[in-house]
């Protein structure tokens, strides 16, 4: 199924344990990628008898190891794509999600060797997702959400996700970037030895190490 909305289902899978353990339903997917569930149905099936997904009715949807080594090269293309964006054109963290979904289906390997070898072999995206290798090989650090944070822990701003443009922008105006230290305290988060109020579901969104 060599397919650009093929390619965005088996990346939306993997993106959605990527950062915590519950695997994806089929309701779940037919949201996160805005389509409706009787199509979502019908690509799950197309998958699976792909052989790229494993699937049974009304249950979560799964990846194979043949699904998430395509997986992975989208997810691959995607940040590297970003970070190229971010490094070599001067776009903000808030505004390469949308143009690299576009420029990942269409530009070539030998473009995308290029992009990571001129990047220096990146190995984090702008908002701290890991970026595979071209072997596939993902580096990623023991990580906890904000929300989930104990009162007392201390750790860096390890992945922002990048869905909400707005949130993003307002985050990076607070400071709380990927690689910032903070502190969570009784009266709420603490960045640079100051007390900080973050933005509704700013806590949803933001990974530390753990």
């Amino acid at each position: 199924m060599a397919s650009p909305a093929a390619d965005d289902y088996l990346k939306t899978v993997y993106a959605h344990t990527e950062w915590q353990d519950a695997p994806i339903t089929p309701s779940v997917l037919a949201a996160k990628l805005g389509i409706a569930p009787s199509s979502v149905t019908e690509m799950v099936k197309k998958l699976a008898a792909a052989g790229l997904v494993s699937h049974v009715p009304y249950g979560a949807v799964r990846l194979t190891d043949a699904g998430t080594r395509r997986a992975l090269a989208m997810v691959r293309r995607h940040r590297l794509i970003e970070t190229w964006l971010v490094q070599e054109f001067g776009y903000g963290w808030h505004e390469v999600h949308d143009e690299a979904e576009v420029l990942e289906h269409t530009i070539s390997d030998r473009l995308l060797e290029g992009i990571d070898e001129r990047l220096g072999r990146p190995r984090f995206d702008p908002h701290g997702d890991a970026i595979p290798d071209a072997s596939g090989a993902v580096d990623r650090e023991p990580f906890v959400l904000l929300a989930d944070a104990p009162a007392g822990h201390r750790g860096r701003v390890l992945r922002v996700d990048d869905r909400d443009p707005e949130l993003l922008r307002a985050l990076e105006t607070l400071g709380l970037a990927v690689g910032a230290d903070v502190a969570i305290t009784e009266a709420g988060l603490e960045l640079g030895g100051a007390g900080t109020a973050l933005p509704e579901g700013a806590a949803g969104v933001v990974w530390l190490t753990a």
